[in-house]
């Protein structure tokens, strides 16, 4: 007997739906990236993207313990000298809590074409309305 590889064509996916108030960023970006991957499913394959669909609501409400707030930091680079920025993860959360989640998210994922894909299928909104409910998503409670 081989072993079991899931090909593209029989990957079933589901729609959940998570609410990220008063939850830690790590730890809730850490089970998202989890069930981006398809890690939760027995027909894990790392070659195939076999993830879910992901709604994360109250982006806006999530959490950092310590200092981070004000001592973490993301830079970019804008390509000209002397180009480097950077903001705080206060400011970040301020202006554009969205890109909190989806950058923490987004750097526990494969760095590669397949990683890109995982990522478009979470859909992260600050408020706790979404326009998925077409889709029915289940409620997922990440303790």
């Amino acid at each position: 007997m081989g072993t079991f590889m899931l090909r593209r064509e029989e990957v079933k996916r589901q729609w959940y739906i998570v609410d990220a108030k008063d939850k830690i960023l790590g730890r809730l970006a850490s089970q998202i990236a989890i069930r981006l991957m398809g890690k939760h499913k027995p027909t894990y394959t790392p070659n195939i993207d076999a993830g879910d669909y992901i709604i994360v609501i109250n982006a806006d409400k999530v959490k950092l313990t310590g200092n981070k707030l004000d001592k973490k930091r993301y830079y970019w680079h804008s390509g000209y000298m002397g180009g480097l920025k950077s903001v705080t993860c206060r400011e970040l959360l301020e202006r554009h809590p969205e890109r909190l989640l989806r950058l923490a998210v987004k750097r526990m994922l494969p760095k590669n074409r397949l990683g890109r894909r995982m990522l478009k299928r979470m859909k992260v909104y600050a408020m706790d309305s979404h326009p998925h409910k077409a889709q029915m998503p289940i409620a997922l409670d990440i303790g």
